[in-house]
This record gives C-alpha cells, structure tokens and sequence, in this order.
C-alpha cells in the first residue's frame, strides 16, 4: 500500500485485524478502498462490478460473488471506521449485498436445462418462479456486517416442469434451492459470501427446502405457532410475486382484532432466550443479554403483533421506523422513543465493530485487554471505563423501557386477597351448591367487608356465572384469564358507591367477550384497567351498555393521555382517511373502521363526559363535529366507489337538520339530513340519488363493527314523498313557494354540515332569504301552536319527560323558532345559527322580550338539557324531585309562551300526570 492508502485506512486497519489481514493478501483492494474511500458502496455499483466480466461457469461465479463481498466488507469497515459511514448505511450497503447475491445466484441456479425445462403450475399453466424471502435483519434491511441471511423458499404452484425429464415443481425448486445455497455459503480461499439459514421455514430443519403457496398456508393455519408471527413481522420477498406470498402471510401475522395474547407470548419467548443466554454464561451478550438488542426488537414488535392487523402502519419491518411510528401513534412515550432509538443505534454500531475484529458472527463483548481498547477507540471513548459506563447506562434503560411494557401484571396467582371468593364459587359450582350458599360462607363475610350491598345475592350471580354455557364453554385459555381477572375485579368493584351493580355489569362484559382470549388478555395483562372499566361501568348503564356492544374500545382504557384528550378533528380526519386508503377497494373493512373510529370518539367524550371535564355545550359540539366527519369522509368514500361518477368531486353537499343542525347532538342521536346538489349533467339527479343511497348505506348498516348512525330524510321537500336530493334550485323554488311553516321552523336549525362547499354558502343564503321573510306574526303563531298540538297528541306531556312536558325543551325551541320567523326581517343576527341560548339572548338584548324573562328560560333551557342528558347515561326516568330545583324557571317558560301565543291553556297544554 502506499503512504495515502496507509494514511486515510489507518482507523481501519488499526481496528479489524480481518481488514488487515485482507489487504496483506489482495494489495489492489487496499488502493480500491482507499480511492473509494468518500463514496457509499451503492447497489448500482455491486451489480455492475457483476456485470463487467460476466461468469462463465460456477467456480467463476463464486469467485466473483466473494470477491465482491471483500470489496463491499473492506469500503464499509474502512467507512464507519474513518466516522464517514452512518448505521443506516451500513445496514442497508450489507442489504443490498444480500440481495443482490440471491438475486444473481437465483438467476445462475436456474439457467435452463433442456432436458428439464421450465416448472410449469397445475391450476394456471404458467411458469413458476421461485421465491426467496429474506427473514429477520434482512428481510427488514437492517443486516448485521457478519450475520447470517434467514431465508424460506417458496413457489406459487405444485406442477411439472415442461422438458424430456420431468421434474415435479417440488423437486425442482428444492434443487434450485440447494445449488442458491451452495453458491453463496460455501467457503473455499475468498471465504464466504453469507451464511445461509434455513431453520425459520415450515417445520425447520425438518421440513422440505421449499414449499408451495397452499403447503405454506397450510402449515400457517394448521402448525404455525407464536414465534413464527413474530417471526414473518420481518418477511420479506426478495424475488418473485411478493404481493401474493403477502396476501397469503398477512392474517396469520395481523390478526384482524387486537391481540393483547401476544404479551404472553412474547414474554414467554423472551423468557427461553434468557434462559438459555444464561445457560451459556453470555450475559454480556449484547444482543441477547439483558437490555440487548433483541429487546427493543421485542417492544416494536409486540406491538405490531398486538395492532398490526388493524394499523396498516405498523406492518412496517425496521425497527427504527416502528419506533418512530410508534411515538407518532402515542403508543410509546416520546421520551422512550428518544432513549431506544439511541440505545439501539448505540448497541448497533457496537455489534458491528465486534464484528469487524475478525469478520466473525458474534454480540459478545471482547475478554483480552487489546481488543476492549480497540473497542472502545472506535466507540469514541478514551478507555474501557469510559466505554463500559456508557454501555451499562444504555442497557439499562432499555431493560426499564422493556419492563414497562413486558411487566408480568400482580397478583396473577392463587394469593390475591379475593381469589378465595371466587375459589369458594367455583368449589359450590363443582358440587351443585350454587343454590346452598349461606349468610355464614366465608366469600359472604368477605364481600360484606369490602362494602357490597347484597353480598348473598352477589354470590349466587356469581355462581349462576361459574355454572352458566358462556364460562363452561370457554376456551381453557380465557378460561383461566377470568380466573385471574375476577378476584381483583371483586375488589375494584367494591371501591364504588354501587358495587353490587357494577360487578353484575362487568359481568355482563365477561359473558360478552368470554371466548375473545385477546379482551381478557388486555385486562389480565393490564390490570389498571380494571379500575377504570370499573368508574365506567358504575357511573353509567348507558355507558356499560355501549362499551359491552363494542368491547374492541377496552383498548382505549390503556393510555389515559389519548382517554381524556381533547379532540383535534383535523388531525383525526387526516389519520381516519389514511387508514381508509391503507384498506384499498374492501368496502366492508371501510365501513367497520369508520364504525371503529366513531366509536372510539364517542367513548372519549363519554369517559370525559363522565369524568367532569367537559360542559354540556362543548360535549354537543364535539359529538356534531364528529358526526360532521364522518358524514364528509363518508362522502368522499361512496363518491369513489360509485361507478358512474362524472368528475373528480361530487357537486353534492349535506345538509344537517334538528339536533344536528343546531349543533346540540347528544350520544345516541339520530341524524335528520337534507341532500343538495347543483351539477348541470344531464344525468345528475340519477347520479347523485345513486350517491345518497349509498351514504345511506354506509352510515346506517349493521356491519360486524356495528352502526354509525340512524338516519333521518324526512325533511327534504315533499318529505318521504319526495326525490332523495334535490337540485339547489329546486330546493330554494321549494322553500320559498311550497313549504310549510313546520319546515321553516326546522330551517332555522338547518346548517351545512359537509360536501362542496359552494352548495353550503348557497343553502346559507337561501336559508336567510328564507327566514327574513316579511310574516303575518298572528298566522305564525297560530301555525306553530296548531304544530305543537299535534305533536302533544303523539307525545303527551308529562313532568317526567323534560323534552315533551309543558315548559320543557320543546317549548323552548317552539319559542325560539317562532322569534326568528317573526322577526328576523327587521332583526337578521336572529338567523344565525347560534343555538337556543343564544338566540334567546339577542332577542332580549334587542328588546323583544323582557332580559329578565330571558335569563330564566336560558337557564331552564341548559338546566333541562343536563336533566334530559344524565337521564340518558343513567338510563332511567328523572324522579319527580329532579325539577323541584327548576320550578320557578319552567314557569317562566310557561309564561313567556302564554305571553308570544296569548292562549289559554287548552286540553294538551295541561300537565299530564
């Protein structure tokens, strides 16, 4: 070498003795290195440094792949070594070498044979190709400088192959395979290119070398087991048709619904290679050992396997993109994504420098004290102290973070305080004695104790439970997960002011999610979340119902940051839409995430609600803002899948009447919706009657993820008799020659709520022309007493019911209703759609009404509301004591309608009893 080579790879070669040894054998690669030394080994140039001198036999071939992966070693070594080559460059640059190696031994292997031909499928008689899939490090383009390649040969079809000598496709792939192998493992004077590992296929080393899609599915469904979903999250195709070895290996990897089993699993695994680290006495093993690399694998993982199958971006293979998107998600704090990636980075470059040594496979830190210097040089530190405080700081915050998330939940066993509570159940369940359980059971003085009502009748619904189908009917799994989770449930339960009735609730959760092993999972394995599960389930029925219908929201008790969050529905709107498109053309899996991603809003708001965080007014408006969401997204979804739309966006919006319109939306209301369009097509009113049926379609569906909203399109022109969308046009021709006063009294709660929003800012001005017409106040007022007349006949009035009873919330939006038709003409702020309290305040303010009357109907109006809404959570009647508080208020109602209507009140005006 001359003093230049010497010079610019002395950090190199004062580091890797297999560097050194390299150039003492091949002086020339010294002086390509060293030329080379600023500019990455990129794939380009691997593949063309194949190409200059195309092989002309096999030993050639060899030749020229090891030679090859000297040349790539040497660059990369001298590169990280000289600080010019970052982690991701190095991993990727041994990636490429990989992949090029199998893909150019690939096509070397399988050079036409005459006598054989070429292996031809059964089902399509096309020619089968042979697909490598690159496993683990590699599969995730993270390869080690000295690490195996994992690998799995798989082909689409069984068949024979076309020539004089037939071949099953079996046999030919499997030869193929084994020459592949050959090419790239075996040693001679170049050494090696990778060695190749094969265990990681269908039964290991058991089983055949290569196997067809339908043998791999098989094996998947039948044999597969944990660790092999761990182990395809990193698979990957290096050749062939990947799209369908994916869609084949995808559902057994992702499992469509969480999977919180999979913590168990990983766990377990991780608790084999401990051991078996141990074993071998390598704790200072720095992938396996304890805060190794493998660990941070492990937190990414899990969490793929846990989410994976229903967010799309965490299908991803890199461990550092998981970690990211895991940060981005809030599933991980962004403090621990900060401390892994360095830890990984750290641990990473540190495996690669052990490695450089001798070009040998290993994660264990150096014995002698020359090799620990060299260590610690090319680590950046000045001694092995240095170094070793650094790495030991590294580690153990990885093993805090892992700990975090694998900790083995308390209490798992036989000593909880309650288990013998339920033991005493199961033992009376096993001798028939369900019925026999006394005052004087050990379990009834325990529940006595923690505070329950009717300890004796809690006993026995808990016996009914043991001895009932759902918990005999179990899987032994979840049966033994509710072993675990009823003794700390007991407890939690009893920490209510209504134990009795929250245990029996959950109770009914159990029944419902009994042979759901990942629900069970995600309560054993969080058992904080029982306590919150438990405020829900005490504080409203309403709520224990929603939650015992859509059990996949259990999920949202785990991150109360994400619970008790305020929404941000941009942000929300941009994450449901990308994971509409993550979906493709499956229109159901679309409708089940917009089902998905209602409820889970909704639950946010409802444990807010619950939790006091939010005022009434806000809790409406978050729910109209969501329900305005979905009916956007909605949209954009059925224009696309409508085969006969004529431009790239539908001159189409919707239109929100009632409680959506006035933006006054409560948990379970329906949505009164108008349909506008104004497109001068020729087929327009066709086209966009097809797109109101399918929004339809898609918001009122019962699919598996449940429903979205029911729908109400009673209130278009002409009512149920009338087309499905109306033109502008027509709509405002309606309104201001046809329509009834009723429908005018619903226009002044009328708003645009999504679509183009051209045809919003028309159907605002129209709706104002509408409302600031000159009235006859007398004939007004006659027509909106006639219509709450007859709404009486269908809903009479009764002191129970805030909604309907006189000087209720009907009356109140009667009153508000008959102000802005009688008035806005000469008053036009009264159009706005601001809400009953508003309103009601402007027209005092403009000395319509008397302000102090004013206050005390706005504070009837709000206070009925919260009435009307915790009777709604609570689901039951409001006792008669609940208005004793609102007397004087609802009197002022009474009156202020007595004063605009000047009646007496007639036979459906009386209270009824």
């Amino acid at each position: 070498m001359n003093e230049l080579s010497t010079a610019s790879l002395a950090p190199a070669l004062a580091h890797s003795r297999y560097l050194e040894r390299l150039f003492l054998c091949n002086p020339a690669l010294a002086e390509e290195t060293a030329a080379n030394l600023y500019k990455p080994f990129a794939r380009s140039e691997m593949e063309l440094r194949l190409l200059k001198q195309p092989a002309t036999d096999d030993a050639t071939f060899r030749r020229q792949l090891r030679q090859l992966r000297q040349a790539v070693m040497a660059r990369l070594i001298a590169r990280e070594l000289e600080g010019l080559a970052t982690l991701t460059e190095a991993v990727h640059t041994v990636s490429d070498l990989a992949e090029v190696a199998v893909e150019q031994a690939l096509e070397w292997a399988t050079q036409l044979d005459p006598r054989v031909g070429t292996p031809i499928g059964e089902d399509s008689g096309l020619p089968q190709t042979l697909i490598v899939v690159g496993m683990g490090k590699l599969g995730g383009r993270e390869l080690n400088v000295s690490s195996d390649i994992d690998l799995i040969f798989v082909y689409p079809e069984d068949g024979v192959t076309d020539g004089e000598r037939h071949l099953t496709n079996h046999e030919y792939f499997c030869k193929v395979g084994k020459k592949l192998i050959n090419l790239i493992s075996d040693s001679d004077e170049n050494g090696f290119v990778f060695r190749v590992d094969m265990r990681l296929r269908p039964f290991g080393d058991a089983g055949p070398l290569a196997c067809s899609f339908a043998a791999l599915e098989n094996y998947l469904l039948t044999q597969g087991r944990e660790w092999e979903r761990y182990a395809w999250i990193k698979g990957r195709a290096l050749t062939g048709d990947a799209d369908a070895l994916m869609q084949l290996v995808t559902p057994f990897v992702y499992r469509k619904y969480l999977d919180y089993g999979a913590y168990h699993s990983m766990r377990e695994l991780h608790s084999q290679i401990r051991r078996e680290v141990e074993r071998k006495d390598r704790i200072d093993n720095i992938k396996l050992g304890p805060g190794g690399i493998r660990e941070i694998e492990f937190i990414g993982q899990v969490f793929q396997l846990i989410r994976g199958g229903r967010t799309r971006s965490l299908q991803q293979r890199p461990t550092r993109a998981i970690l990211d998107e895991l940060g981005k998600l809030g599933l991980l704090p962004p403090d621990a994504v900060t401390e892994l990636q360095d830890a990984y980075a750290f641990l990473r470059n540190l495996e690669h420098r052990l490695m450089y040594l001798d070009d040998a496979q290993t994660q264990s830190l150096p014995g002698n004290d020359g090799d620990k210097q060299r260590i610690a040089v090319s680590m950046g530190f000045a001694d092995w102290d240095a170094f070793r405080t650094e790495l030991d700081k590294q580690r153990a915050r990885v093993t805090r973070h892992f700990e975090q998330v694998f900790v083995l939940p308390p209490n798992q066993d036989e000593n909880h305080p309650q288990a013998a509570v339920w033991q005493q159940v199961q033992q009376s369940r096993q001798a028939n004695q369900a019925e026999q359980i006394s005052d004087n059971d050990t379990g009834n003085h325990s529940l006595a104790q923690l505070g329950y009502q009717d300890p004796l009748e809690i006993q026995r619904r808990l016996a009914t439970f043991a001895a009932g189908s759902a918990y005999q009917q179990m899987p032994d799994r979840c049966r033994k997960r509710i072993d675990v989770i009823l003794p700390p449930l007991i407890e939690v339960a009893a920490s209510f002011p209504n134990p009795d009735a929250t245990l029996l609730r959950i109770l009914d959760l159990l029944v419902a999610i009994g042979r759901r092993e990942s629900y069970l999972a995600l309560l054993a394995e969080h058992p904080q979340t029982l306590k919150r599960l438990a405020g829900l389930y005490s504080a409203s029925p309403w709520v224990s119902e929603y939650l015992t219908r859509h059990p996949l929201l259990l999920d949202e008790l785990l991150d109360v940051r994400l619970l008790y969050q305020s929404p941000d529905w941009h942000k929300l709107g941009l994450i449901l839409r990308q994971e509409l498109a993550d979906l493709g053309d499956d229109v159901e899996a679309k409708m089940d995430c917009l089902r998905h991603f209602q409820h889970t809003q909704v639950f946010r708001l409802v444990s807010q609600d619950l939790a006091g965080l939010l005022p009434l007014e806000t809790l409406s408006d978050h729910l109209s803002d969501l329900a305005d969401l979905v009916l956007a997204v909605t949209l954009e979804q059925a224009w696309q899948e409508l085969p006969s739309r004529h431009r790239p966006k539908p001159r189409f919006a919707i239109i929100g009447y009632g409680k959506l319109g006035g933006k006054e939306l409560g948990y379970a209301s329906d949505l009164d919706l108008v349909y506008l369009y104004d497109d001068d097509h020729p087929n327009a009113s066709e086209i966009y009657a097809k797109l109101a049926k399918k929004i339809v379609t898609w918001l009122s569906t019962l699919t598996a993820g449940g429903l979205l909203y029911e729908i109400d399109l009673r209130l278009r022109p002409n009512g149920a008799s009338g087309l499905l969308v109306s033109s502008v046009e027509a709509f405002t021709e309606y309104q201001q020659a046809s329509a009834w006063v009723w429908e005018h009294q619903a226009l002044t709660r009328a708003r645009y709520a999504a679509g183009d929003k051209e045809i919003g800012v028309a159907f605002e001005a129209i709706r104002e022309a509408v409302l600031r017409k000159q009235r006859n106040r007398f004939e007004l007022a006659h027509a909106v007493v006639d219509m709450r007349n007859k709404m009486l006949e269908t809903h009479p009035a009764k002191t129970s019911d805030v909604k309907h009873c006189r000087g209720g919330i009907v009356d109140i939006e009667f009153i508000v209703q008959y102000l802005v038709l009688a008035w806005s003409a000469t008053h036009p702020r009264l159009t706005a759609n601001r809400g009953n309290i508003a309103l009601l305040g402007f027209a005092g303010e403009d000395g319509l009404l008397d302000p102090t009357l004013v206050a005390r109907v706005q504070h009837a109006y709000r206070e009925l509301r919260r009435l009307q809404h915790a009777s709604r959570l609570n689901g039951s009647a409001l006792a008669a004591e609940s208005f004793a508080p609102l007397g004087e208020d609802v009197a002022a109602v009474r009156a202020l309608w007595q004063q605009l209507f000047d009646e007496t009140p007639g036979p459906h005006q009386q209270d009824q009893q």
